[in-house]
């Protein structure tokens, strides 16, 4: 009789959306608050955004256990930081940390596609978009998770950034004004819950700008 191959898995997918764009002056960390595994919704309150420091926001899908993982060992290394440097990381110094907090799992990877957004030193704007094992490059505009192949071509087409390649490198971050960028942000969530059933609900939004930090919510489909 045949040996039946067992088909558990450690992961999990629960699904989501997460966008990130980065202006002059500001930053837009936006997600979902759907959590799914396979046609269930477990919950369409889960906030899929987490503060690292006063200037980084860290918004991630996949398999939520691994990022709540995550989040605890980012916590824990920018406690000893704080520490040791008597200040806060600032969001560059936090997507490096970030990196190597992934890479490191590269044998065994956190399930969690994250993408990092704040104000760098200068005051502007920075996103850093990542793979699930480290990879990250600072980008204007970002997309993660189950939607992120409907809403990554719309961003392309309304917001392209110039080319890494083009001398002299210009700065990643995009021409639109704050209240634009969150309008762009509203009408990417809206189109990608018409077609992913794992996106929905709610949209969460933060805006990093000087003044500080606010939160808005756009109600979405709920079916």
């Amino acid at each position: 009789m045949p040996k039946e191959q067992a088909n558990w898995s450690p992961y999990d997918n629960n699904g989501g959306t997460c966008v990130a764009i980065a202006g002059a002056d500001y930053c837009v960390i936006a997600a979902d608050t759907r959590m799914s595994t396979g046609y269930s919704i477990l919950t369409r309150e889960y906030s899929k955004i987490c503060k690292l420091a006063d200037k980084s926001f860290m918004a991630s899908s996949g398999f939520q256990a691994d990022v709540k993982a995550l989040q605890k060992v980012l916590a824990s290394r920018h406690s000893i930081y704080q520490h040791q440097h008597n200040k806060q990381m600032s969001c560059p110094a936090m997507a490096q940390l970030l990196s190597n907090t992934l890479y490191y799992k590269r044998f065994f990877p956190y399930y969690a596609f994250n993408v990092l957004g704040g104000l760098d030193s200068e005051g502007k704007g920075c996103v850093f978009t990542y793979d699930a094992v480290g990879s990250y490059e600072r980008v204007g505009y970002s997309a993660q998770g189950s939607g992120a192949t409907l809403i990554t071509p719309f961003l392309d087409n309304q917001l392209k950034s110039p080319s890494p390649l083009l001398l002299p490198a210009k700065d990643a971050v995009t021409p639109l004004s704050e209240a634009e960028a969150i309008d762009l942000v509203k009408t990417c969530f809206a189109s990608a819950t018409e077609r992913d059933i794992y996106t929905g609900d709610k949209v969460e939004i933060v805006i990093l700008n000087a003044d500080g930090i606010r939160r808005e919510y756009e109600e979405l489909r709920r079916d």
